[in-house]
C-alpha cells in the first residue's frame, strides 16, 4: 500500500503501488471506486480512516469490472460499511464471495448529495467494464474526470478484441474530458502527478488536469488494440 492522499476537494487516491482505488466525497456519505482484494481492501478501509473519514460512512462500492484485483474486496468492503455493491451484469459471475447487488447498465447514474456518477458499458477488457464520467473540485474550479473501467489488452479472441475497440473509440469520441482517472496508476502517471501537486505553487495548473495527456492516451489505446486486431484476424485467417 501508499499513504492516501488528497487529488481533488472530493477526490482521493486509497490504493496500492500498482492497482488503484479512489475515494469520492460527497454532501452525503461516500463512494468508493474499486475495492482492491485480500488484506489490501481492508488496508484500503484503513486509509479511509487515516483521511479523517468514516468508514461507515461509504455508502456505494463501485467495481469497473470484475478481476480479483480490482473487486476481490466489494464483499470486505460491504461488510465493514454496509454499502451497497454496483458492477455490470457480464462480471458479477465473478465474484464469488458477494450476493448481486446493484447492477450498472450503460446510461446509468448514481447521485449522492451533490455528487453525480454517470456510468458507461465499455467492455472489451471484461464482458462488463464499467466506465465512469464525474465532476471533481478544485477550489472554485470544477472539471469532468473520467475512469476508463478497463483498459488492458491481457484477452484473446477477435470477438472481444473487436467490443474492446469500439469501447475505446467511442471514449475517444467523448468530449471535455479533463482528468484521467485510470485503475492502475501508472498508466495516468497518478503518483508523479501527484508529487506535482505536493509541490504546487498557489497559481500553478492542477496537474491532474490534463486534457491533452487524456487524448493521447485514448488514442495509444486505440492504435494497440488496432494492432491487436489485425494480429489476431491474420492467426484466424491461417
Amino acid at each position: 500500500m501508499v499513504e492516501p492522499f488528497q487529488i481533488f476537494d472530493n477526490l482521493y487516491y486509497i490504493g496500492m503501488d500498482w492497482v488503484s482505488a479512489y475515494l469520492v466525497t460527497t454532501s452525503d456519505g461516500l463512494i468508493m471506486l474499486d475495492s482492491l482484494y485480500g488484506a489490501f481492501a481492508t488496508a484500503a478501509i484503513s486509509n479511509v480512516r487515516k483521511l479523517g473519514f468514516d468508514p461507515a460512512d461509504i455508502r456505494y462500492v463501485i467495481a469497473t469490472h470484475g478481476h480479483g484485483d480490482h473487486a476481490g474486496g466489494v464483499g470486505t468492503v460491504q461488510r465493514a460499511s454496509g454499502a451497497r455493491v454496483a458492477m455490470a451484469a457480464g462480471d458479477w459471475a465473478m465474484i464469488r464471495d458477494t450476493p448481486e447487488d446493484l447492477v450498472i447498465e450503460d446510461g446509468d447514474s448514481i447521485t449522492l448529495g451533490n455528487t453525480t456518477l454517470q456510468f458507461y458499458l465499455t467492455p472489451g477488457h471484461t464482458p462488463g467494464v464499467v466506465s465512469i464520467e464525474f465532476g471533481v473540485r478544485d477550489g472554485d474550479q470544477s472539471y469532468k474526470a473520467f475512469m476508463f473501467g478497463g483498459m488492458g489488452l491481457n484477452f484473446s479472441g477477435v470477438d472481444r478484441t473487436e467490443m474492446y475497440l469500439e469501447s475505446v473509440t467511442r471514449v475517444r469520441a467523448m468530449k471535455g474530458i479533463e482528468v484521467n482517472l485510470t485503475n492502475h496508476p501508472g498508466s495516468a502517471r497518478i503518483f508523479e502527478r501527484a508529487a506535482l501537486l505536493e509541490d504546487r505553487a498557489a497559481d500553478d495548473p492542477h496537474p491532474f488536469v490534463a486534457p491533452d495527456d487524456f487524448s493521447e492516451w485514448i488514442r495509444e489505446l486505440q492504435v494497440n488494440a488496432e494492432e491487436k486486431l489485425a494480429d489476431e484476424r491474420r492467426t484466424r485467417g491461417r
